[in-house]
């Protein structure tokens, strides 16, 4: 068993089953399936979001490997991820609870607590209405920079988010938000994978499933090539020769995932 409490929850549960306590928080459920469960709860005034896992089962784990996909087993993902990310000094959620149970990987009982990113806005958000009113150029540059500052020393870190979409960075809005003077956080680490090194593999998904959350946002070809320059941080025509058969599968990647969108909406 592994239990790591920090300021509420290690007074809050002081003598208590902690992983009956969780099971036992009251909040806003956003999610609610046989085996998770994530809601925002408060203590003393201040939120905190919710994770719950309750194990997939065999049979969930088999059906995600014959699909080849990587089934999420347990909050340990997200703590990994959230852990590494700060130790490389990218702005993302502070853990303040972690447990997890039981031996059985398909039957773990785990969570994470999070603190509340507030107040914030998601970057999808914040550019929903840029193709038909442009944001002010120095401000789109600024946000197009640091998003592949971000995602770049994520993955140089080796953690790959498998959910890399603009909606999973949060704008923090406590203070005017200028070209100069804003923050970034990098939510939604349940499926993120933390590896020694990213593999080529893993990262081009990333880089494909965030190309495809922005084309509908307006981005011109130097918008693109920006993002480029700062996620390689090499001379852009080093970029084009060097990483040419990418940029040429990101396209259609992102355009199949785009297609499968207007297929079935929000079902993708």
């Amino acid at each position: 068993m592994k239990l790591i409490l920090a300021e509420p929850f290690k007074s809050l549960w002081a003598g208590r089953d902690a992983f009956e306590a969780v099971e036992a928080l009251d909040g806003q459920v956003y999610r609610e399936l046989e085996n998770r469960r994530t809601l925002r709860t408060e203590v003393d005034g201040r939120g905190y979001f919710v994770k719950i896992h309750r194990g997939i089962g065999w049979g969930e784990v088999a059906k995600n490997l014959l699909t080849a996909k990587l089934p999420v087993l347990g909050a340990g993902q997200e703590w990994e991820a959230v852990n590494r990310l700060h130790e490389v000094g990218v702005p993302t959620m502070t853990a303040v609870a972690y447990g997890e149970r039981g031996n059985n990987p398909a039957m773990q009982h785990s969570f994470i607590i999070t603190e509340e990113l507030a107040p914030t806005e998601s970057l999808e958000d914040v550019s929903l209405n840029w193709r038909t009113e442009p944001p002010e150029p120095r401000m789109k540059r600024a946000y197009i920079a640091e998003v592949a500052r971000l995602v770049g020393m994520m993955h140089r870190a080796g953690v790959n988010h498998r959910d890399c979409y603009i909606c999973h960075f949060l704008l923090h809005t406590d203070k005017p938000v200028t070209p100069e003077d804003f923050k970034l956080s990098v939510i939604d680490l349940h499926r993120a994978q933390t590896r020694p090194a990213i593999t080529q593999r893993w990262r081009n998904k990333d880089l494909a499933a965030l190309y495809f959350s922005a084309m509908d946002i307006g981005l011109t070809r130097r918008d693109k090539l920006r993002f480029l320059k700062g996620y390689f941080q090499q001379p852009l025509r080093q970029i084009l020769a060097q990483e040419s058969a990418l940029l040429s599968w990101l396209e259609g990647k992102a355009e199949k995932l785009y297609q499968r969108k207007l297929r079935y909406g929000d079902a993708l």
